[in-house]
């Protein structure tokens, strides 16, 4: 089995940070605000964060930041939810929340939610369990939970529930790992993980892990690496992860490795 190139995958976060200017760079700006969150996580797990300018990228992030509160995904971009999550989830890796005017920014997410409990992505309106979750989260990380009805936004991911045990992303909506994690992860913030058919979805999450040891988003699509994410940590919130062979998921991963 092959080894982590810890080093180098830090040094490739890096250097796309650095090519601003790039074709790639261009037609993604508009997601930045998640990359930052994704590449930093990163660094900070390979222990290398130490190595990115916290002063600038606090700068920028905040330059993101709209009159409503929210953050869009990069400069003179709308705000949505999901990009307010990682400028959060940003900040709290580095320990700057104090930046935040909290009261503007937990008004905002609170404001997103509908009167059935469930969360809209902005203004437009779009409806997704992906949102609770992303609104839940970033309420719980300002300490503002209190904002929202959270007694409603619990009864509305359960109605998302299918008789498989997993979650959709809409009532009546197909069960998939990315929405199963979004689900739990909301329900486990909120001190209600009792509502999940732990027996029913334990059995669903491990029979995603096909032949080659990767794991799949829903049954009869192909194995990819973000669901090893999306799975386990699923597993991991109703404590059944032992289920997975973690030796051949490690081998599937490390089998995707790129080393340039």
């Amino acid at each position: 089995m092959g080894e982590l190139a810890a080093k180098k995958h830090a040094n490739y976060i890096v250097s796309v940070e650095k090519k601003k200017g790039s074709f790639e760079s261009v037609v993604i700006e508009h997601l930045r605000m998640n990359g930052a969150y994704w590449g930093l996580t990163t660094l900070d797990l390979l222990g290398k964060l130490h190595v990115m300018d916290v002063d600038q990228i606090i700068s920028w992030l905040i330059s993101c930041q709209h009159e409503s509160g929210g953050f869009g995904g990069n400069i003179g971009h709308d705000p949505h939810v999901m990009y307010t999550l990682s400028a959060v989830q940003v900040l709290a890796l580095f320990d700057k929340l104090d930046v935040l005017d909290i009261e503007k920014v937990s008004n905002y997410v609170a404001g997103l939610q509908n009167e059935d409990g469930s969360f809209s992505g902005d203004e437009w309106g779009e409806v997704d369990t992906r949102f609770s979750y992303i609104a839940i989260c970033c309420l719980a990380l300002v300490h503002q939970l209190n904002k929202i009805n959270v007694e409603k936004a619990v009864k509305y991911i359960v109605s998302c529930k299918n008789l498989d045990g997993g979650f959709g992303c809409t009532p009546g909506g197909e069960s998939h790992a990315g929405q199963i994690f979004c689900c739990v992860g909301a329900l486990a913030i909120t001190g209600s993980l009792h509502h999940i058919d732990k027996d029913l979805l334990r059995w669903w999450l491990c029979e995603r892990q096909v032949k080659s040891g990767g794991l799949n988003g829903c049954p009869e699509t192909l194995p990819n690496v973000c669901y090893s994410w999306w799975v386990l940590s699923s597993l991991i919130m109703i404590d059944i992860v032992h289920w997975i062979n973690k030796e051949k998921l490690v081998k599937f991963i490390l089998d995707f490795q790129v080393i340039l």
